[in-house]
This record gives structure tokens, sequence and C-alpha cells, in this order.
């Protein structure tokens, strides 16, 4: 898919400029679409060509498994409109993520589609509310400012319109890591991506989590540090908040050392 770090792509034989990317992938993306419903496929696009692909294992899902995206340019909004299943966007603050969502919603309109929609967060959930906002500052103290001044360097080399939204929500500063009410930017002073988290006591937490869902938001991919004692506190104090009853190791998806939490809000 298209990526957001030049070099990165360039190490894998992939030069393309940023619209150059969502270009190429909108060709793979059309060839796959045909190859699923069972075509055999001849294209000359401007990136990708085939003649007499065809897909010889059909999956159990039909016409195809489910396409999750995220990108915040307009190309990826123009890409996400007529190919995804599902819009994924950062966490960021609720009026931003409604724009983002109308804008989507909208082209998709325009091609005869409607689109889903989720957030990618960070999770720092604890019984009392008092004790979540240390352990957020605890996650960054031993940061120094050059660490920060580093990693703020590094992504400013991508050509990632997200990344860039990222990092504008703090500047690269501690002293505005509450960027909307419980969304703390502070997971971003160093990590490229999704770089906010929501911090609070289980029902300020859902309650952040009610706010996306009003603005079409049905599916949340979260996470937290360390990733498995994280993912077992959310599943005990968030889960049952939201419709969903506790559960054990098996409710959590582990590779690769870290894991997701994926759960649709509660209707």
């Amino acid at each position: 898919m298209p990526g957001g770090d030049p070099r990165e792509l360039a190490a894998d034989d992939a030069f393309f400029d940023h619209d150059g990317r969502y270009e190429n992938a909108d060709e793979f993306l059309t060839v796959r679409k045909r190859l699923m419903k069972g075509e055999s496929v001849d294209f000359h696009g401007k990136h990708v060509r085939v003649e007499g692909a065809q897909n010889f294992h059909p999956g159990p899902q039909q016409p195809w498994p489910p396409l999750y995206f995220g990108g915040s340019s307009p190309a990826a909004h123009a890409l996400a409109a007529e190919h995804v299943d599902v819009y994924l966007t950062w966490g960021e603050p609720p009026a931003a993520v409604a724009r983002k969502t109308a804008d989507v919603r909208a082209r998709a309109a325009a091609h005869g589609r409607t689109v889903r929609f989720g957030i990618r967060l960070h999770a720092i959930v604890r019984e009392i509310e008092a004790e979540a906002w240390a352990e957020a500052e605890r996650l960054i103290s031993r940061l120094t400012d050059d660490d920060i001044a580093r990693a703020q360097a590094n992504y400013a080399k991508m050509d990632s319109v997200g990344q860039s939204r990222m990092a504008a929500l703090h500047g690269g500063r501690r002293d505005r890591l509450e960027v909307a009410p419980n969304l703390w930017a502070g997971v971003g002073l160093v990590r490229g991506g999704a770089g906010t988290a929501l911090v609070g006591d289980p029902e300020t937490v859902v309650a952040r989590m009610r706010e996306y869902q009003d603005l079409g938001i049905e599916t949340f991919v979260m996470s937290g540090y360390p990733h498995l004692e994280e993912a077992i506190r959310f599943a005990e104090l968030v889960f049952p908040l939201v419709g969903k009853v506790p559960v054990t190791l098996r409710g959590v998806a582990q590779t690769g050392g870290a894991f997701d939490v994926l759960a649709r809000a509660a209707n």
C-alpha cells in the first residue's frame, strides 16, 4: 500500500512521489478487485501491468476480504472513497476527525459507495483518572529534549500528511500534550504513526469513545504500553462498559510482540 516514508520505499525498489504512490495503489486495487471477482484480468496502467492474471484461490469472504486503509491527504481520501471498506484515522481531536470522515464520505457518495470508519488510538486507563494521567507522565519521564528533537527531525523527513498532522498536535513540546479532553499526544513525541492516547478512568474513556462513535466511528483499534498488560487492563475496565464481557488472554491478538484490541463500540 502507499506507505509514508520515501526512504523506506526506496529501499524496497519503490520510487514514487507522494501522489504517485496513491496512483500505484489505485491501479493495484483496481486489479485486485477484479481478480477477487473471479475475472481474468488484462490491465495496462501507468504503474501496474498484468496480462491474463487470475486468482486461483478464492477466499471465503465474498466478493473480497474487507480492506482497511488510512491516509490524510486528498489523494488518500480519493483512494479510500473509491476502493476501501473501512477508512481509519489516527486519533485526532473529534472536530478534525469529523472533517476527515465527512470528506471521505462525500467522495465515496460520488462513486455511489459508502465507507465505514475506524480510529487508531492508544489507551491509558486506570480506575482513578489521576492515576491514568500519572502513568502517562511516567511513560515520557525519561525522554530527554534531545530524544524528542531527534525523533521529530526524523519524522519531518517523511512526506506523510498524517504524520505531519500528528506532529502538529504537540509541536514537539511537553507542555501542550492534552490536545483535546483526555486525548494525550505524548506518545507521538518519539513514536511515528499513531501518536495519541485516550487517558482517564474507564467511564471517561468510554465517554470519549462515544464522542467518536457519534461521528460515525464504528471500529476502535487500541493498544498500550506495555502491550500485554494494557490490553488486559483495557479488557477488564472498558469492555464491560461498552457491552463487552471481560476477556482473558484469548481475547488478545498478539503478533510480533505487539497487540491490537479491536472492539466495536456497542450501540
